[in-house]
């Protein structure tokens, strides 16, 4: 745990480094590290109630502004999102007792994604209620895959084809969508959150993000006892007492919140549900109260690192973080589904 949490966070220090180093206004590393570290800012109330509460920002130097203003919160964006889509998806295996479940896979993020691209193309004005929106389209996504799933309760491998069904179906409604689009600009910002960007996020998005993840991170912390439980199986956990259907619908909407705060902020990034809890997995073991503390720091790691394959690939052009973290999590996912005898048990 301690390699794990020490490697996660040098990685994310690194990485964010090198992202508040690039753009268009040329920095050096050493330039980027002291604006990063400009005692001016980091100490002043006004700045941080400019960046936390959407206060008029305080006068500093340029290097401090445009670090500050513009590059530091894509990385502070990276970190949470990160967060909350590893928590997601640690959460979803337990519930489904399955190490290929994922909000993705879930179609809980093609709920989310459908939720958002409506408000974009059809309902523009309630765009500032977005992270709302998000969580009601993955509720709903997930309710449906629950109906679908269900024959006198639910079962792992139902849980996971379900999902895949109303993915695929809310991801033929999003493609339709775009051709109720007049506006060119509409298109290009759909494109984005199905694809899964953090281009252009500023603390806006940061102070969209951050309460929820405060929320979902506490928890899913008190609910790791639970998850733990439900690992053993359905009849040791109403043994032990459990209203198994209850406590995993209950951690289901702890799951469905953690993803769709990310959505509502970076769009639908694939595949960092799935591959963050079981590299954590592989680490500090099958323990939750482990894995979700291991989940808070890797998750983070993974999406920063992405972001900066996602700067660097192809500069200057830059490509969408969720076409990194898909081609990295494509070959994961193939990995762990043919490494799994049983389909259904971790």
């Amino acid at each position: 745990m301690v390699t794990l949490v020490f490697g996660s966070v040098g990685i994310v220090f690194a990485g964010g480094l090198v992202q508040v180093s690039l753009g268009a206004y040329s920095m050096t590393i050493v330039e980027a590290w002291q604006a990063v570290f400009n005692p001016s800012v980091l100490f002043n109330p006004h700045a941080w109630d400019a960046f936390l509460l959407g206060e008029a920002v305080p006068e500093m130097n340029t290097e401090s502004l445009i670090v500050w203003n513009i590059r530091l919160p894509r990385v502070l964006v990276a970190v949470f999102v990160g967060m909350n889509l590893a928590v997601s998806g640690a959460i979803f295996q337990a519930v489904t007792r399955n190490e290929l479940a994922s909000p993705f896979i879930l179609g809980v993020s093609s709920g989310s994604g459908l939720a958002i691209l409506l408000t974009l193309v059809i309902f523009g004005s309630l765009a500032t209620l977005l992270p709302l929106i998000a969580a009601v389209g993955g509720a709903a996504a997930f309710l449906l895959v629950y109906l679908i799933a269900w024959k006198n309760g639910t079962s792992p491998v139902r849980l996971i084809l379900a999902g895949v069904i109303v993915g695929t179906a809310f991801g033929s409604l999003q493609t339709a969508l775009f051709f109720f689009a007049d506006d060119i600009g509409v298109v290009q910002s759909a494109i984005a959150w199905t694809t899964g960007s953090l281009t252009g996020v500023d603390w806006a998005q940061v102070r969209m993000i951050l309460p929820w993840t405060a929320v979902v991170m506490a928890l899913s912390l008190g609910g790791a006892r639970q998850l733990n439980v439900l690992l053993l199986g359905e009849s040791t956990a109403k043994s032990l007492g459990m209203s198994v259907e209850r406590v995993r619908f209950a951690l289901s909407g702890v799951a469905v919140l953690a993803a769709a705060a990310s959505i509502a902020v970076a769009g639908i990034v694939s595949f960092v549900g799935l591959i963050v809890p079981h590299m954590v997995r592989s680490i500090v073991g099958s323990d939750y109260k482990r894995l979700i503390v291991g989940c808070v720091f890797a998750g983070p790691a993974l999406m920063v690192a992405a972001d900066v394959g996602a700067r660097l690939a192809l500069s200057p052009t830059q490509i969408p973080v969720g076409i990194v973290t898909g081609l990295i999590g494509t070959p994961y996912f193939l990995y762990l589904m043919r490494r799994q005898e049983q389909l259904g048990e971790v």
